[in-house]
């Protein structure tokens, strides 16, 4: 199942010097653990509550890969160009499986609501 990294960049910084460095180097690191941009600091429309400025998403093929390339040392090693300038909040998440459906999902928790009243 796909796994996701999620950076939510609350206060960007000035996108230059180490952060450019950052920005040139991150992708070597992701490529042995097939990480993938799907998502850089594109527009953002808030429907519902409020956000801070920009997000980004990266893609692995499962969650195993996506904790293995975040303490990778050629990944360890460039972090700090980032985290140094920029101030944001980083989660991985896993991805829901091709059959999912939010039915599903309730109906799943139904299940186990009912069987916790049990």
């Amino acid at each position: 199942m796909a796994a996701y990294l999620i950076n939510h960049l609350r206060q960007p910084g000035v996108m230059q010097g180490e952060v450019l460095d950052y920005l040139e180097q991150v992708q070597a690191t992701l490529d042995p653990f097939d990480g993938k941009f799907i998502v850089q600091g594109g527009d953002v429309e808030v429907l519902e509550g409020c956000w801070a400025q920009s997000v980004i998403v990266v893609s692995f093929p499962d969650m195993a890969k996506a904790r293995a390339w975040y303490e990778s040392p050629p990944y360890r090693t460039i972090l700090h160009l980032r985290t140094d300038h920029l101030v944001g909040d980083v989660i991985l998440v896993d991805g829901v499986a091709a059959d999912h459906t939010p039915a599903k999902f309730a109906e799943k928790l139904r299940k186990l609501i009912g069987a916790v009243g049990r």
